[in-house]
C-alpha cells in the first residue's frame, strides 16, 4: 500500500502541471557543450515523453485502484510497472526542470531595453520598406512609449543617452526631463476629456445634540474639459539613411523622440491652454500667498510657506519644481562661518528640501517655484504614443533623393485640483 500512496502522489504532482508547462521547449546541451536540438524539436519530444509517462502512470493507477477496491493484493509485476512508470515520470520531470532553468537564463540575457530607434529600425515593416532598391511610399511604426521618467527602462529619459552609443559620434546636449513622472498616468481613446473639477469645499461638520438640526456642508464642482493635443515635428534626410540603421536610429532617438519629450515638458509646465496648447501646471496653479501672517526672509522660507499653503488646502505636497539656477543658489547659501546651510559638495543623496524631492528643470522660469501634490492635482491622458512615419511621397523628395521622417504624439492634461499646486516668485531677482 505504501507503493500505491507514492503512485497517487506522483499522479497529483504530474496532473498539477499546466499544458503550457508541459509543452514548453528548451535547448539541451550535448556532451561537448554544443546545442544539439532546437526548442521546437525538444518541445515536441518532451511533450510526447511527458504524455507517455502520464498515460503509463494513469493506467497503472487505475489498475491498482481497481485491485484495491476488490481487496486484492498488488502483484510483484504491477509493483515493478509502478516503479518503472514513476522512474520515467521523475526523469521527464527532471528534464523539464532543467529545460525551464535554461530558458530562464536565456530569457534573462535577452531582456535588453530597446530604444525607440532600435524598435523602429528592427520592425519588419521598416526592413521591408528599406530593402527595396528604390523605396517609394510610406511606412509607419508605432514606437509606443515616450515618457519623461528618469528610470533606465526603454523609453525613459534615462535611456535617451545609453551607455552603448551608436550612430552619432558627438553627443548632442539634452535636457533631463522629469515632469511627467510627477503626474498621474492615464490613457484615453477620445479627443476630449470631460471631468468634474473640485471648486470649493465648505466643511461645517460639528458636534450635534440629539434631535437638533445637523449642519450642512458644501462641495462645489465645475465642469471642465481637457482637449487632446498633438505634438509633432519632422525632418528631411538622404534616402541612403534607410540603409544605415545605426544612423537612422540615432536620428529617431537623439533628435525626433527627444524633441517630442522636450516640447511635452514645456507644455506640461507652461502650456497656456489656448489654441493647440495644453493647460499647463503653472498656468492653472494657485498663486502663492503667505498663509498665517507668516513672513519669509529667504527663498527657503518662501518654499516652506508654499508647502504650508498647499497643506492647509488639505493637499500635502509631494514635490518641488525649480529652475537649476535657483536650486544652485539655494544649495550655495552659507551661514556666518562659511558653512553650507543645506548644500553638501560631497553628498550623493537626491536633492530634497523640507523633506520633499526637488525637480530642477530649465522648463521652469528663473526665480520661480512650483510646489504641490502633483499626483492629486493633475493627470496625463495619452491618446497616441510616439509614432514615427517615414515617407518618400513628396515631389521634392523624389527629385532630390530625400526621405521625410516625422514623429508625433497626442495627449491631454486634466487639472483636477488647482488648490493642490502653488506657484510664485522666490524673490531672489529684483
Amino acid at each position: 500500500m505504501r507503493k500505491f500512496a507514492m503512485l497517487s502522489g506522483a499522479i497529483a504532482l504530474l496532473g498539477a502541471m499546466t499544458p503550457v508547462e508541459r509543452a514548453r521547449g528548451r535547448y539541451m546541451r550535448g556532451p561537448e557543450g554544443h546545442d544539439t536540438k532546437t526548442p521546437q524539436q525538444l518541445a515536441l519530444e518532451t511533450k510526447a515523453a511527458f504524455d507517455r509517462a502520464i498515460d503509463g502512470v494513469k493506467a497503472i493507477a487505475e489498475e491498482a485502484l481497481g485491485k484495491a477496491k476488490a481487496g486484492e493484493q498488488l502483484s510483484d509485476g504491477l509493483k515493478e510497472k509502478a516503479d518503472e512508470a514513476l522512474t520515467t515520470a521523475n526523469e521527464v520531470k527532471g528534464l523539464m526542470s532543467e529545460l525551464e532553468q535554461k530558458l530562464a537564463r536565456e530569457t534573462q540575457q535577452q531582456q535588453v531595453a530597446l530604444t525607440a530607434g532600435e524598435r523602429f529600425v528592427g520592425a519588419d515593416e521598416f526592413k521591408s520598406f528599406a530593402g527595396q532598391t528604390r523605396p517609394r511610399g510610406r511606412v509607419i511604426v508605432d514606437v509606443k512609449d515616450i515618457t519623461s521618467l528618469t528610470t533606465d527602462a526603454a523609453g525613459s529619459a534615462g535611456a535617451l543617452i545609453p551607455v552603448d552609443r551608436r550612430g552619432l559620434q558627438v553627443e548632442l546636449p539634452q535636457r533631463r526631463l522629469t515632469i511627467r513622472s510627477l503626474l498621474l498616468p492615464g490613457t484615453t481613446s477620445g479627443n476630449q476629456i470631460e471631468y468634474e473639477r473640485e471648486k470649493l469645499f465648505t466643511n461645517n461638520a460639528a458636534p450635534v445634540a440629539e434631535g437638533a438640526l445637523k449642519p450642512q456642508s458644501e462641495l462645489q464642482f465645475e465642469d471642465a474639459t481637457a482637449n487632446v493635443r498633438t505634438i509633432a515635428h519632422w525632418m528631411r534626410a538622404s534616402v541612403q539613411i534607410l540603409a544605415d540603421a545605426p544612423g537612422l536610429q540615432s536620428i529617431i532617438d537623439q533628435r525626433l523622440r527627444y524633441g517630442l519629450a522636450y516640447a511635452e515638458e514645456q507644455q506640461l509646465l507652461n502650456g497656456s491652454g489656448t489654441g493647440q496648447n495644453l493647460l499647463g501646471l503653472v498656468t492653472a496653479a494657485t498663486p502663492y500667498a503667505a498663509p498665517g501672517s507668516l513672513t519669509a526672509t529667504s527663498q527657503i522660507d518662501i518654499i516652506r510657506l508654499m508647502i504650508l499653503q498647499a497643506a492647509l488646502a488639505e493637499y500635502p505636497p509631494n514635490g518641488i519644481v525649480l529652475n537649476p539656477i535657483d536650486w544652485a543658489a539655494i544649495e550655495m547659501q552659507k551661514d556666518d562661518q562659511g558653512r553650507y546651510i543645506i548644500g553638501n559638495p560631497q553628498g550623493t543623496l537626491s536633492p530634497t528640501l523640507w523633506g520633499l524631492p526637488v525637480v530642477a528643470t530649465q522648463a521652469m522660469g528663473v526665480d520661480k517655484a512650483l510646489v504641490g501634490a502633483f499626483n492629486l492635482a493633475a493627470q496625463i491622458f495619452d491618446r497616441q504614443d510616439a509614432t514615427v512615419d517615414v515617407s518618400t511621397e513628396d515631389q521634392d523628395n523624389f527629385v532630390k533623393n530625400k526621405v521625410t521622417i516625422r514623429a508625433e504624439e497626442r495627449l491631454a492634461l486634466a487639472i483636477y485640483r488647482q488648490q493642490a499646486i502653488v506657484y510664485g516668485d522666490l524673490g531672489r531677482v529684483a
